[in-house]
């Protein structure tokens, strides 16, 4: 196949619409089932190239959860632990496999964001996989494999007109890419630079102790970053993105942005949180909702009378400000990345708010003094990469 003809462009006016290799080749994917639209071929494209990346970079499998061209969710395939089963909604489903742990933590760090994503897997998706995209609302997914079992399941989600893409994992684009915009052809060479361990060699602080686990967290920041909409700053622990940042043109405003996200992650797993009992029958977005505006600063629209008993079984007590902050205070052991230099110690200080002891940025602005020393004020590990990682 050299070209598929879509529905409509970005939005439904933009007609005609089709993919195509510019050289006349054939398209390295396969639509298996569905129908994808523009911007879920622009979700899965981008979200491919970050899951390759990141099995290549950490060797383990890795998953994405893309919306609007940009990853609401990214993580590689480390076991969850009960709290964290708990919060992703997947505490029912046994133990799982790599793969499909790493989709739990790409789909559950911000399931606001991640609600009808676009989905990219590094590896043949399996059965345990599909288990959990089958229950929840997705448009679609891509994948260099599926098993019969994970086929069956996902071909029968949307009464069989989920988008099922297939991509060959040996497919290499050409080495200068091109974009249109007002009729003007753009070319410059693809973002090929790799991410790994001398990227982080640079380091900057008095606290030069870089641990293997902020290595690869760190790794994972800065290869979310490559295919995030520029501003963008990444939150990372434990293997997974805690917080992403995406498309502000402030650089603090995506620090504020992702830090949120992160101190939200955190505090679902709180044990006022956890110990929420809702109503029997409430919806699976429905209750993330109810769950996001309890910790947020409007917790009284589902806290008054008359609203709390179509949620709660029983009424929660108000989240104070002071028990979160509290509670946050014990998050330890996040990096951060930045696809541009920090310009000024204050996304420091709000880095700070969310646990942050590790940090990767390019370097490079006049303040550098500025931003290394309030690190050091708070015994961070800052490295310089000397690179920058815009996406647009």
């Amino acid at each position: 196949m050299k070209e598929l003809e879509l529905k409509y462009g970005c939005n439904p006016n933009q007609k005609p619409s089709k993919i195509y290799v510019a050289n006349g080749e054939e398209l390295p994917i396969t639509v298996l089932c569905g129908k994808p639209g523009y911007i879920n071929f622009l979700d899965a494209f981008n979200g491919w190239q970050l899951v390759k990346e990141l099995k290549e970079a950490t060797g383990l499998p890795a998953a994405t959860s893309f919306k609007h061209v940009s990853p609401a969710g990214a993580a590689v395939g480390l076991p969850l632990d009960d709290t964290l089963k708990k919060i992703y909604w997947v505490d029912d489903m046994g133990e799982l496999s790599p793969l499909a742990c790493a989709y739990a933590r790409a789909r559950g760090a911000d399931r606001m964001s991640s609600f009808g994503d676009f989905i990219a897997l590094s590896d043949v998706c399996d059965k345990d996989t599909a288990s959990i995209i089958k229950r929840e609302v997705s448009d679609g997914v891509i994948a260099p494999g599926y098993t019969e079992e994970a086929l069956e399941i996902l071909r029968a989600k949307k009464k069989g007109n989920y988008n099922v893409i297939q991509i060959d994992p040996d497919y290499r684009p050409a080495p200068l890419e091109h974009k249109e915009v007002y009729g003007i052809t753009f070319e410059q060479g693809r973002q090929e630079l790799p991410i790994n361990d001398e990227l982080l060699s640079k380091i900057v602080t008095k606290n030069q102790e870089l641990t293997d686990a902020a290595k690869m967290d760190l790794k994972i920041s800065l290869i979310t970053l490559k295919y995030t909409q520029s501003n963008s700053v990444c939150f990372v622990k434990g293997g997974q993105a805690i917080g992403i940042g995406a498309g502000q043109q402030s650089r603090v405003h995506c620090t504020r942005l992702a830090g949120q996200k992160a101190d939200n992650w955190f505090l679902r797993q709180s044990p006022k949180v956890l110990g929420l009992k809702f109503v029997d029958g409430i919806g699976r977005a429905d209750r993330d909702n109810a769950i996001d505006v309890y910790i947020g600063n409007e917790y009284m629209d589902v806290l008054a009378e008359g609203a709390w008993q179509r949620i709660f079984k029983v009424k929660p007590e108000v989240f104070t400000e002071e028990e979160k902050r509290a509670w946050l205070d014990q998050m330890a052991e996040v990096t951060v990345g930045s696809d541009a230099f920090f310009p000024f110690s204050d996304n420091i200080e709000r880095a700070k708010k969310s646990g942050v002891k590790y940090i990767a940025q390019p370097g490079g602005s006049v303040r550098d003094d500025l931003v290394i020393e309030t690190c050091d004020k708070y015994g961070m590990v800052m490295a310089f990469t000397g690179i920058r990682l815009f996406h647009h």
